[in-house]
């Protein structure tokens, strides 16, 4: 930077530590029930997202799996099982990655962060509202990331045929 640069920095965070320093001071409301909806849906949406891919993938890679290495190898269904485990520990973390892509879409789409204060944020009904919106978006997400079970039944019925 600059020095000129550098001299408005560091007047803005001057200006940002006294501001931080008389809201300590003051005591805060509790956040609204509009905003710990906000906070909820924040929270959620993502999550989601993350739910939906990770169990589409599983799911169909796990089925995948099973039936092409499990067949080809002549495997037990418990050694096949114990090999989807490892894959879907791996493919958890490929969906972990697709975390930020989905965090992304959701800002394009207007989701907005909530508009509280840093003592706001911090206080246990916020963090409530995000946890709940976490579980509840990721639980959301795994149900409806649950759609290629629909397929399945289609490809056993024609392995059984053969």
């Amino acid at each position: 930077l600059h020095s000129t640069e550098r001299s408005c920095l560091l007047r803005e965070l001057h200006r940002f530590e006294s501001i931080a320093i008389a809201q300590e001071k003051l005591e805060v409301a509790p956040p609204s029930p509009g905003q710990l909806r906000h906070v909820f849906f924040h929270n959620a949406l993502p999550f989601v997202g993350f739910g939906f891919l990770d169990n589409a993938i599983m799911i169909a890679a796990g089925t995948q799996i099973e039936l092409s290495i499990g067949v080809v190898l002549g495997i037990s269904t418990m050694a096949g099982k114990y090999c989807e485990i490892q894959n879907c520990l791996f493919l958890f973390s490929c969906s972990s990655s697709l975390a930020g892509y989905v965090e992304a879409l959701a800002s394009r789409l207007g989701l907005s962060i909530p508009d509280l204060t840093p003592k706001q944020a911090d206080m246990w009904q916020t963090r409530l509202s995000a946890h709940l919106g976490k579980a509840i978006g990721v639980t959301i997400g795994c149900i409806l990331g649950m759609f290629p079970l629909l397929f399945f039944g289609e490809e056993e019925e024609k392995l059984e045929e053969k």
